[in-house]
């Protein structure tokens, strides 16, 4: 049951609702009678009375005289929207942080383009929240929705809730990255060739002791430092181990940070020439580390971030890093995502769009031949 300190038919309202945008109950299946509800949940069948009483003028279930309560189909093409005043949902990890405010801007300038609405939700990176996310967008008359995945490479414990999606017939596109179980399209930056590029850019610069930093709780650090070890690979250099730190969301705050200082306390002939961070906001901590043992960047260490970020030119060092496409990424996934609402395409016959990462030559990286 949901929130316990709300009325008990609201309760039963949105346990009921969560039965339907679910799928556990598809459009014109019928419901469990009223005293099979009220025996149940051990509630009066006033109560249940009252809550499908609100769930039918809502539009979410009708009754047929002596058989039943039945779903309604909420996605019928006469209630579905017109293009114009049409709701898209989106859904992203964060809001108001990082690269995020600039991929929904380019979202939210090409609907407005088209007179649709946007209905922007974020999990901040949680599994749960996303689960409430989706719930919450599946309450809504959505004629679309794109997600960002939370933690891509930690599984898909939502999967049910796509299968909702699915059921209820609203496409949707995903960013940055798709779950392994989900076969909508994606549109991503190319991040193993990210990775490639920053260490082989280093590499090329003369570099032979570089660590990489990479959050691996979802599959773009996963790739990135896929590449990130490629570029050794294939020059057949070895890499140091205790180089390599992979870390969670959870552990971003300290975990690199604490590498970092592990591997100044190291000679100079031994540390780390050069590092490469998982993404701009990352090196920008790094970068903090290396001012207060009183070093300097390029000088001492050279570093390379991810993103082409506001960050990777806001601090004294201008930062080389890879670009990311973010406002392009946001038009392009509202193109696609029109295209699967008006029928133009089918999802499963959409390529992923896959954005090349250029190299941006700054000033943090200081050549060694």
């Amino acid at each position: 049951m949901k929130d316990q300190t709300a009325p008990k038919y609201m309760q039963l309202k949105q346990e009921i609702l969560t039965w339907i945008v679910t799928a556990q109950f598809k459009p014109h299946d019928k419901l469990p009678s009223e005293n099979e509800i009220a025996r149940q949940f051990e509630m009066s069948r006033q109560t249940v009375r009252q809550a499908l009483g609100d769930l039918e003028q809502e539009g979410w279930l009708y009754r047929t005289q002596g058989k039943g309560t039945f779903v309604a189909d909420t996605q019928s093409s006469e209630r579905k929207p017109s293009p114009q005043g049409m709701t898209i949902g989106m859904i992203t990890t964060y809001i108001s942080d990082y690269i995020f405010p600039t991929i929904v801007r380019g979202v939210e300038a090409s609907l407005r383009e088209q007179g649709a609405r946007l209905l922007l939700s974020s999990t901040d990176n949680e599994k749960l929240r996303e689960r409430s996310s989706l719930e919450s967008m599946l309450h809504e008359p959505l004629a679309g929705l794109i997600i960002e995945p939370t933690k891509s490479a930690e599984g898909n414990p939502n999967f049910d809730f796509f299968l909702a999606l699915d059921a209820r017939q609203i496409p949707y596109v995903m960013l940055n990255e798709r779950y392994a179980d989900i076969d909508a399209p994606c549109l991503r930056v190319d991040d193993e060739l990210g990775g490639y590029r920053a260490a082989d850019y280093l590499l090329i610069n003369g570099h032979r002791r570089i660590a990489g930093f990479f959050k691996t709780d979802d599959y773009q650090g996963v790739h990135r430092m896929r590449g990130f070890l490629r570029a050794f690979r294939e020059r057949q250099l070895p890499v140091t181990a205790e180089w390599v730190v992979r870390y969670s969301t959870e552990e971003k705050e300290n975990r690199p940070l604490e590498a970092l200082e592990r591997m100044l306390d190291s000679d100079a002939e031994e540390r780390p020439t050069a590092i490469v961070c998982y993404n701009d906001e990352l090196a920008v901590s790094l970068l903090n580390i290396v001012r207060q043992r009183g070093l300097s960047v390029p000088g001492d260490l050279s570093m390379i971030g991810y993103d082409d970020s506001s960050l990777a030119v806001a601090t004294e060092v201008k930062l080389t890093t890879l670009a990311h496409p973010k406002t392009v990424m946001g038009t392009d996934a509202v193109e696609l995502l029109m295209k699967l609402i008006s029928k133009r395409a089918q999802r499963s016959s959409q390529p992923d769009i896959v954005y090349e990462p250029i190299l941006v030559e700054r000033d943090s990286v200081k050549p060694l031949v």
